[in-house]
């Protein structure tokens, strides 16, 4: 597969991509950013994964995530990739934020318009994974992966559906619970339709009381978030950790929002724990 380079700048000693490609699983073409801390000539490096959230491309956390120098010091590559396909025959929902580009919800759609493309599953979970291990340099052995709000709900979903593959996990303001809030409701339904056994696929706290668990989990959550209470729902992850056994961390950052600025702020901390657990 041929990877184009949209830019390259250096960085704390590493160096910030922009890559994109032709993806079989969208059918489009895929924008995504990595950085490469600096490291010898030969080494495998762990891998963080991070999943952004609604309205977002790879630009939001490349350009305000303030990651860089965590990665740098630790040794640890970032890969941010887009949130949907793009394109012009990518089918949209207008002014809808919520849904459609910008909004793939990391699920395969099975409704038509929206099952040519919106494959994000596929595209996070298989297909994006082979290029990075095909042509950068690193330790796809030594994973871990994060996320913002819709990001956080696909990194939480991601790493229960796939045991074993992540030795770390964390999420900022995760959607925990997508089957129990608008934002969920409305964009299950739409790319699996009504059948609800489907839905669960998506949801972390489901997929936790089916059965499924984690290792480790380190949660940030603002308590000025103005999502907290009817879209993401906090507490429910929670519950459904301490009833399962899974080791959690689940912390209430007073005073913090949704944005970018709170992201930014823990940023570091979830660098650091995360390659303490990547080795």
């Amino acid at each position: 597969m041929t990877l184009d380079y949209l830019s390259q700048n250096k960085a704390f000693g590493g160096d910030q991509f922009v890559l994109s490609h032709n993806s079989e699983a969208t059918g489009t073409e895929m924008t995504f950013s990595i950085y490469v801390p600096p490291h010898e000539e030969g080494a495998k490096l762990p891998v963080l994964w991070y999943l952004s959230g609604l309205t977002c491309t790879h630009a939001n956390v490349t350009e305000k995530g303030e990651f860089r120098q965590a990665c740098a010091e630790h040794g640890v590559i970032f890969v941010a990739p887009d949130t949907s396909p793009r394109g012009d025959d990518v089918p949209d929902a207008g002014d809808e934020y919520d849904f459609g580009k910008g909004a793939g919800f990391y699920v395969d759609a099975t409704q038509q318009p929206w099952s040519k493309h919106y494959r994000m599953r596929s595209y996070i979970e298989d297909e994006l994974p082979g290029v990075i291990a095909a042509n950068l340099p690193a330790d796809m052995a030594r994973q871990g992966i994060t996320g913002h709000s819709m990001g956080g709900h696909g990194a939480l979903t991601i790493a229960l559906r796939n045991a074993g593959r992540f030795r770390s996990v964390s999420a900022f303001a995760p959607i925990v619970a997508p089957t129990k809030v608008p934002w969920g409701e409305k964009a299950l339904s739409r790319y699996l339709g009504e059948d609800q056994d489907a839905w669960a696929e998506y949801d972390a706290v489901a997929l936790i009381e089916n059965g499924a668990r984690l290792d480790n989990l380190l949660v940030d959550q603002g308590t000025a978030d103005n999502f907290l209470e009817e879209q993401l729902k906090t507490g429910l992850l929670s519950m459904a950790c301490a009833k399962a056994g899974i080791p959690a961390d689940i912390r209430m950052q007073e005073g913090y929002d949704h944005s970018y600025y709170f992201i930014s702020t823990f940023m570091a901390e979830h660098v650091k724990w995360h390659a303490e657990r990547l080795g």
